[in-house]
């Protein structure tokens, strides 16, 4: 072979050559990236080619499936009660994709996980139309609707859960939106997604103010501070007086730290403390114990770390680096300490459970279309944020609260519930209406406590002095309990 002809076949070997690891690189290493690119249309034709499996709640689902006329896609998502569910469903769209459970369970959901590769071979052999599996949930039917109802036309959210196991058994936040209306690819539903932003709907009604937004916890946080106070030994009976002066003045600065109204705050208990929610009392508990320890109680409970129920949740904070005066101010609610609702469910329900932390989830477990279970989850204990003796004091603290503090809200017939109720600033010194918090739990007639429930409202048009926790946050907690015990009769 002459010497033009050897060079033309070494070029074109090398083309060759290049051709190849060009498409072993697309089809191996490039493969997952490629697939699930968001202008990837084939991938989201395939999706909504089959029915989706369902998201099921109480035995019942609350998603469905329904054929369209569309070009590109066979089916689309249709959503029971949806405004009631997003919160726990999210969406699935052609057009703009999954999130929440849609998102997180999308592969069970389309049938393309691979734990259902045997069940995609038997569908292919026989013929039949692949489908999708089921996300069995943890959620309490009963419990969500009245969380639901109880909020109304409301701006706020409910969390609830079963403290002795971890399961999410409401999960609320209005206003909300139907999923429904953004589930196909028409320009109706692209309408209806628009309308949904922020930038065109200042009530944000997509963001999920039970996992995904923070807020000052106000009084509630207390409860933490009363758990930090007993843990650390600072006192050890909650009927001993308190070395809380009135007035007390913040350290570093010449204010002193105000309470509400004229109220027995004087080296009071800590249950009286917790009973009239004495900000004097539990902040200079915070100054006393210092940051380090207060930080170290309040992650214990959860906070400065993100939860995944599978769906994530948004770190709640208690801050770091802080004067005295703001630790103070930290310890009961304020400052920079921020929590999300479902963290806020999680501190009632440890104190609830004897002291331990049962990690929050709220998919009992995943099943295949022939019915068989292919994931299921176990309770997992998250920490032990107190010992079961100290619980227990603080569960008689919180008992005191609905029993003839500010908690009476709450109090149920027949039933052993304790509570706390919050007041959180809101606005530029504080010149918005304040935030409504309430934080409970319910004994069952064995004595332990199937329900752990947190409530925040936001700002109403209600006037400043009828805003308090325990007028608007605390009946709907009350709903939330009774749901969920006359469930279990």
């Amino acid at each position: 072979m002459n010497k033009p002809l050897r060079r033309i076949a070494i070029f074109c070997g090398l083309l060759v050559f290049a051709l190849l690891l060009r498409d072993n690189w697309i089809q191996y290493v490039q493969a997952d990236s490629l697939k699930n690119h968001k202008k990837n249309l084939r991938v989201d034709i395939a999706r909504y080619s089959q029915p989706r499996g369902n998201i099921i709640v109480d035995g019942r689902a609350i998603t469905g499936s329904k054929e369209t006329n569309g070009i590109n896609y066979k089916y689309k998502r249709t959503y029971k009660n949806g405004e009631m569910w997003a919160p726990v469903t999210g969406y699935a769209s052609q057009v703009y994709g999954t999130n929440l459970l849609e998102g997180v369970e999308d592969s069970t959901l389309t049938g393309d996980d691979d734990r259902l590769f045997f069940n995609r071979t038997i569908d292919m052999l026989t013929g039949k139309e692949k489908t999708g599996g089921d996300v069995i949930t943890t959620l309490n039917r009963k419990a969500q609707e009245a969380a639901f109802k109880g909020l109304g036309d409301k701006k706020g959210a409910v969390a609830a859960i079963d403290p002795r196991t971890g399961k999410i058994l409401a999960l609320v936040s209005t206003p909300s939106y139907d999923p429904s209306t953004i589930a196909g690819a028409s320009d109706k539903d692209s309408a209806a997604w628009e309308a949904l932003q922020k930038k065109d709907n200042p009530d944000d009604p997509m963001l999920n103010r039970a996992l995904r937004q923070t807020y000052p916890p106000g009084s509630t946080f207390k409860v933490v501070t009363a758990a930090a106070a007993l843990e650390n030994g600072l006192y050890k009976n909650v009927d001993e007086p308190t070395k809380s002066p009135l007035p007390w003045i913040m350290p570093g600065t010449t204010k002193p730290l105000p309470n509400e109204g004229s109220i027995p705050c004087e080296n009071a208990s800590l249950r009286e403390a917790l009973r009239y929610s004495c900000n004097t009392v539990f902040g200079k508990i915070g100054d006393d114990l210092r940051e380090d320890k207060m930080r170290e109680e309040a992650e214990k409970f959860g906070f400065n770390e993100e939860v995944f129920t599978p769906v994530r949740a948004d770190a709640s904070v208690y801050p770091k680096d802080m004067e005295r005066s703001s630790n103070a101010m930290a310890a009961i609610g304020q400052f920079d300490t921020r929590a999300t609702p479902l963290q806020m469910a999680m501190v009632a329900a440890a104190v609830a459970n004897d002291g331990k932390l049962m990690k929050p989830y709220m998919v009992d477990k995943l099943r295949a279309p022939n019915l068989n279970v292919i994931e299921q989850t176990s309770p997992e204990e998250m920490s032990q944020p107190l010992s079961s003796d100290n619980a227990s004091k603080l569960q008689d603290i919180m008992e005191t609260v609905v029993e003839k503090g500010t908690g009476t809200s709450a109090r149920i017939p027949g039933v052993t519930v304790g509570g706390k109720t919050g007041t959180a600033q809101h606005g530029v010194a504080n010149s918005k209406n304040p935030y409504a918090w309430f934080i409970s739990y319910a004994k069952g007639k064995d004595g332990s406590s199937p329900v752990a429930v947190a409530v925040v409202v936001e700002g109403s048009d209600t006037v400043r002095d009828d805003i308090a926790g325990g007028r608007l946050a605390a009946p709907i907690a009350k709903d939330v309990m009774k749901a969920v015990l006359d469930s279990q009769k």
